[in-house]
């Protein structure tokens, strides 16, 4: 017996120690293995971008992980112990492996097996770190084992703060928020130091299974995980009895915030910034480099300039009727499943859509989409609302986007039950909703600081949920008109003045053989003979531009596109001085800013600085050295003076005459409905061929804005819209809530500019002070003088008058007092009394005397005397919107081929009283 006992004795300790050494191989074998844990020291966990507004404000987030990265030192000590409490209350006691824990998680996995429940694991705060940064999630023994041995080494090679640190910053709390920071933020809207014992008792009992106890799908076994916790905290001691009694009587009080856009007007915005971020530190930066970056946006300016775009393309679209319902539902369809099942931006709240359940003689009861929960899902309570029958008068039906139905006259003209609306909530009167409509047109406005280039507001839509196309940065549209400024600027650059006189009247142009004529017209198809640069400006005279440009060259037009910003590569045709080139909104309000800041070009900007995780500025967009601003407040004398760099683009003296005639045009010309703001403005409306693209650009002294309407797909706005009746509405909104109650600024003076007394529709000295007398701005050694004639451009490209343009030499012979005469008194009268001018036939036989051809060969000038809203052009089908700013570039809106449009063309006629 005993020798028997002796055997197993010695079987028993060759299998111990062949066990131990296979053990002992097995964990050599997985110990030289195991991931290189010193890099951990090195780590930078993805962090998520955050997107503040120029006054710090948080706009957006762009991350793939929301993470905030905060130090140990900067966590409070309550939510530690919370963790603690709930994790591994042995943590600052246990070398990696807690051994308690491990014996008491086999003696409850006992019973679990037992009783088939889930089994428990004993994995410290360590292992955690461990398996989370270092290895995969399997449930294996093998990764067990591996993260015990590389918790032994991590305790050896990181303090226990160090690994506490890595934790909170890494471990996944549910609804995309990783690390206490993010989550607290996520979960309450609050920082760490801010969080209440029950708050940091939630965060404490997710890491577990942040989707068994979400805050809303399962809020009861959520209530109950964190009482579980606050009652560990007491038990450790952290709290008091009394805390925790306090915080378990406490409502679950979750408030999850959405994710991105932060602002709801900043979509457009945010998406601009984001794409530029892209472009300049890639993806992973981007999205983990926990990037802190300041924009320029205002966010009052950018609430301001949302809701006045969405108001002027609804009261467009409102103008052409109702295209019908959203959708129909079928008979016996549930209404509210139907709504809850569609999407509503959220950038159109408080738009929503309703379900039509009753139409009576004087209203229409509706049913409201149901209420979105915060956990998924939606209220189950019906809410009705009425729409008035006032509320939709508006609403005649639209014919072929054209014409307008018969007048509504009851409600069921317009709706039936079943029919599926938007709505939004009527504002005096609770319980009452009115009609909408997404427009089918769309557009765009800019705000922009014109001294730094700074982008204080962007809305590049009426909808980004609908639509994230951003026209004010990816829409390339004609100009039309709004170009027009650049092309004066030339021509003052070339010697004339706003008192120089320009030829309005018919102008043909031979464009060589096989290219037929090109005849621009003026919008309404009037002349008015010579006038003022500053009156063609004022009044949008595409006949007098084209002289202008003709006389700068094509050439130097489309450099100053070039130097503006505007366009990089335009071509050098005459066309292209009425707008018919194509540009974004963004590089045409930048244009205009030049003129706004005296000449200094600058480059329109999104973004003001950007820095790393760590604090550090890795991009500025001033450049500008400042050698005296480390001083401290006190050491310094006055504040520092910084070197100007921004090129200049075009003389002072230019700019503010540009600037002068614009505010003319506010005050009496195409961009009249603006004056109504009531402080100083300059501006210019904008209408391409056919009214496809209509703008409005326009500044204060330390405020430019853009505005753009127009269809995505190009086509005609429809009668009468101008860039005066679509775009320079917006602007006036803007510009009312922007400036309209603060002091009143006038534009700057610059040196070398003399203000005179004119005529203001002759151009000539005045000595009074009548209706007609403005102070006219003139570069010193221009200005008009009594003894001389006033020189005019016209005859053929050249300049007819007594010398050039504020000095004398190459204009020919001065105008005769009989050709003044003739053009006065000869020329067929419109019916508001000023001389047409007509368009005859034009031949290349030499000059054509347009006063001396048959009645019938003439333009009678139909529309004078006819208001602007009213007129339409009777020879095109459909019709198209008339007023003082018509372009004309070719037809199909395309650029002309090489040669055409004056581009090596000849001249009709060389004489007085020829087609130019």
């Amino acid at each position: 017996m005993l020798k028997v006992l002796s055997i197993i004795a010695g079987i028993i300790l060759v299998l111990f120690t062949g066990a131990v050494m296979a053990g002992g191989y097995y964990a050599w074998r997985l110990n030289q293995d195991l991931p290189d844990y010193t890099r951990l020291a090195n780590y930078e966990p993805p962090v998520t971008t955050r997107v503040h507004a120029g006054d710090g404000q948080l706009i957006g987030e762009l991350a793939r992980e929301r993470r905030l990265y905060v130090p140990i030192s900067a966590i409070p000590p309550r939510l530690v112990e919370a963790f603690l409490a709930a994790e591994d209350k042995n943590f600052y006691t246990h070398g990696g492996v807690d051994a308690t824990g491990i014996v008491r998680a086999t003696i409850d996995n006992v019973f679990n097996v037992l009783q088939d429940r889930r089994l428990v694991g004993a994995s410290t705060i360590t292992q955690q770190v461990a398996k989370n940064f270092l290895l995969s999630s399997d449930v294996t023994f093998d990764r067990k084992l591996r993260e015990a041995l590389l918790a032994l080494r991590l305790e050896r090679a990181f303090t226990k703060d160090q690994i506490l640190e890595l934790y909170l910053n890494e471990i996944y709390l549910g609804s995309g928020s990783y690390g206490v920071a993010a989550a607290a933020l996520n979960y309450f809207d609050k920082p760490l130091d801010e969080l209440t014992v029950a708050e940091v008792a939630y965060l404490a009992a997710l890491p577990k299974a942040p989707g068994n106890y979400h805050p809303f799908r399962f809020r009861e076994r959520a209530l109950a995980r964190r009482n579980w916790v606050i009652s560990r905290m007491a038990e450790e001691r952290f709290i008091t009895a009394y805390e925790a009694a306090e915080a378990r009587g406490t409502d679950l009080d979750v408030s999850l915030r959405s994710r991105g856009v932060q602002t709801r007007d900043a979509e457009y915005f945010l998406e601009q910034v984001r794409r530029e971020l892209l472009a300049q530190y890639g993806e992973q930066k981007l999205y983990e480099g926990g990037l802190s970056v300041r924009t320029t946006i205002d966010t009052a300016l950018q609430e301001i300039a949302s809701e006045a775009l969405k108001n002027g393309l609804i009261a467009y679209d409102r103008r052409y009727g109702w295209r019908g319902p959203v959708a129909t539902l079928e008979p016996g369809a549930n209404w509210q499943e139907a709504l809850a099942a569609m999407d509503v931006p959220s950038d159109l709240a408080p738009w929503t859509l309703a379900t039509v359940l009753d139409v009576a003689s004087d209203r229409v009861t509706v049913g409201l989409r149901p209420a979105r929960l915060p956990g998924g899902g939606f209220e189950k309570e019906i809410v009705k609302s009425t729409i008035h029958f006032d509320d939709m008068k508006w609403a005649r039906a639209n014919i072929n986007m054209i014409h307008l139905g018969p007048e509504v006259a009851k409600p069921s003209d317009v709706l039936k039950v079943g029919d599926i609306v938007y709505v939004a909530p009527y504002a005096e009167q609770k319980g009452r909703h009115t009609l909408q409509q997404v427009p089918a047109v769309n557009g765009a406005i800019v705000a922009m600081d014109p001294h730094t280039g700074r982008v204080l507001a962007m809305q590049g839509g009426f909808s980004f949920g609908l639509s994230e196309f951003n026209r004010a940065v990816q829409a390339l549209r004609q100009p039309g008109s709004s170009f027009k400024p650049f092309v004066y600027a030339a021509a003052l650059d070339k010697g004339f003045t706003p008192a120089s006189l320009v030829l309005d009247a018919p102008f043909v142009i031979d464009q060589g053989p096989g290219l037929g004529l090109w005849k621009p017209e003026n919008y309404e198809r009037k002349f008015h003979g010579p006038s003022t640069m500053r009156f063609g400006l004022e009044h949008s005279r595409n006949l007098m531009t084209i002289r202008l440009a003709q006389y700068a060259g094509p050439e130097t037009v489309a450099d100053y596109a070039r130097r503006y910003g505007i366009a990089d590569n335009m071509m050098p045709v005459l066309s292209m001085s009425l707008g018919a080139g194509e540009t974004t909104l963004m590089r045409l309000a930048g244009a205009y800013a030049v003129l706004a800041n005296g000449g200094l070009k600058v480059e329109p900007t999104l973004v003001d600085r950007v820095q790393d995780r760590y604090g550090r500025t890795i991009y500025k967009h001033d450049t500008r050295a400042c050698q005296v601003c480390t001083l401290d407040f006190v050491d310094a004398a006055e504040p520092p003076a910084l070197p100007d760099n921004r090129e200049r683009a075009e003389d002072a003296r230019t700019a503010y005459q540009i600037t002068s005639m614009l505010e003319g045009a506010i005050q009496r010309g195409t961009g009249a409905s603006v004056k109504s703001v009531g402080v100083p403005l300059a501006g210019k409306t904008g209408t391409s061929n056919e009214a496809r693209d209509t703008w409005f650009l326009g500044y204060s002294p330390n405020l430019v804005v853009g505005v753009f309407v127009g269809f995505d797909e190009p086509a005609p706005l429809g009668r009468a819209e101008t860039g005066g009746r679509t775009a320079a509405p917006v602007f006036r909104d803007f510009m009312t809530k922007a400036i309209g109650g603060k002091p009143a600024i006038p534009f700057r003076i610059p040196s070398g500019i003399n203000l005179v007394k004119v005529d203001l529709k002759t151009g000539a000295l005045a000595s009074g002070d009548g209706g007609g007398v403005i102070l006219e701005a003139f570069r010193e050694g221009t200005e008009p003088r009594l003894t001389s004639s006033t020189p005019m451009l016209g005859i053929a490209g050249g300049v007819l008058g007594s010398g050039a343009p504020g000095d004398a030499g190459d204009m020919g012979a001065d105008i005769s007092s009989d050709y003044l005469r003739g053009m006065e008194g000869d020329a067929p009268a419109d019916t508001d009394g000023e001389a047409g001018y007509p368009s005859g036939p034009a031949t290349s036989q030499g000059p054509v005397d347009p006063f001396a051809l048959p009645d019938a060969r003439r333009t009678e000038a139909p529309f004078a005397g006819m208001p602007a809203d009213e007129a339409v052009e009777l020879d095109r089908p459909g019709g198209v919107p008339l007023d003082s700013e018509r372009d004309d570039p070719p037809a199909d809106n395309r650029p002309p081929p090489p040669g055409g449009y004056a581009a090596g063309g000849r001249d009709i006629g060389s004489g007085t009283g020829g087609l130019y």
